[in-house]
């Protein structure tokens, strides 16, 4: 276990450093490029506490956000709600409930929003506020498959309508999550890789009168904030009392800097449950502070019971440091029938 254990470090080690070399840092160019980014936020706390390394291991109703593939591995139909206090007052809740079709087939239905309080409009002859109010909200709708193809592989898929309010002006798209989960039978080893939020690019509707008095009704086409990403996971140790789950994703978004993830969970008894993790940019220090981007390391913990004989719930916590900007607390409730 102990090989093993240097072998993930060194793995990873390898991915922030000399990964680099092979996958160009083009965050500083395509920064800033793409819509919908309350989308890129994580769900559930057991996920996000591991440092959002997760598209291997998800296999809850969390893999509606996850990889839809995964979902087919959960096994009972589960409902999950999680609530974020995030950065500078904005609040981010998710809701997904996952059915079993059968031993091969599962399907899901998931909604979350990013949410603020009104904030004052000011104008530029009027710095200090004009009196009135506007809404800034985000809600997504989506809609999962699972399947099962074979005994060690298997697709998932999601459709998701996305739908953003800037006070009078709107941007709407329906978009596409598609997720793979390989077994490859050596050991517990399993590899996933997911493509989401693909779509065509969206901009805002409405009609705008600038303080000049002229009306602006076309605006800036934006893409969708798509990412591919490839993850693998293994249990590093697994006794009849404990578990160890190792975690690692690399992530290539079509607006920021290549990154990659490693998470770990400690499961005993299949009831009290640690999770730890760290997020870093390619070609940034494994350990040490990440100098292109505020996201840092995540922690957690969760438990769960059996209420009844056929309710089981589970209930975690996550914490994420994203360094001056603050930190993140999230948690989360799932109820297994």
């Amino acid at each position: 276990m102990k090989k093993l254990l240097v072998h993930i470090v060194l793995l990873s080690v390898f991915v922030s450093q000399g990964v680099a070399q092979l996958v160009p840092n083009l965050g500083g160019q395509r920064a800033g490029i793409s819509a919908f980014q309350f989308l890129k936020i994580g769900v559930g706390a057991r996920g996000v506490a591991m440092g959002e390394s997760f598209v291997a291991v998800a296999n809850d109703a969390s893999a509606l956000f996850w990889n839809p593939a995964g979902l087919v591995d959960a096994q009972q139909n589960q409902v999950i709600a999680s609530h974020a206090e995030y950065l500078v007052d904005i609040s981010h809740e998710f809701l997904g409930v996952s059915y079993r079709l059968g031993e091969n087939d599962a399907v899901g239905v998931s909604f979350s929003s990013l949410h603020m309080k009104d904030m004052e409009i000011t104008t530029e002859l009027q710095p200090f506020g004009t009196g009135r109010y506007f809404s800034f909200g985000d809600i997504a709708i989506g809609l999962t498959y699972s399947k099962k193809m074979t005994e060690q592989f298997s697709f998932g898929a999601t459709i998701r309508y996305v739908e953003e309010t800037l006070d009078i002006l709107k941007m709407r798209s329906v978009m596409v999550d598609l997720g793979t989960l390989y077994w490859t039978g050596l050991g517990s080893t399993r590899f996933a890789v997911t493509i989401s939020n693909f779509g065509s690019d969206v901009e805002p509707k409405g009609n705008v009168t600038q303080a000049n008095g002229v009306s602006v009704t076309s605006f800036q086409s934006f893409s969708l904030p798509t990412i591919f990403k490839l993850g693998v996971a293994m249990e590093a140790m697994e006794t009849e009392d404990s578990r160890l789950t190792t975690s690692l994703q690399l992530n290539h978004p079509n607006d920021n800097s290549e990154h990659f993830r490693l998470g770990l969970e400690y499961a005993f008894k299949n009831t009290f449950f640690l999770r730890g993790g760290i997020k870093r940019t390619i070609g940034q220090r494994l350990f040490g502070r990440d100098e292109t981007s505020p996201e840092d390391f995540t922690f957690g913990a969760g438990v769960a019971v059996d209420l009844a004989e056929l309710t089981r719930v589970n209930a975690d916590y996550a914490f994420a440091r994203f360094g001056e900007l603050g930190s993140v607390h999230r948690i989360s409730i799932a109820f297994t029938y």
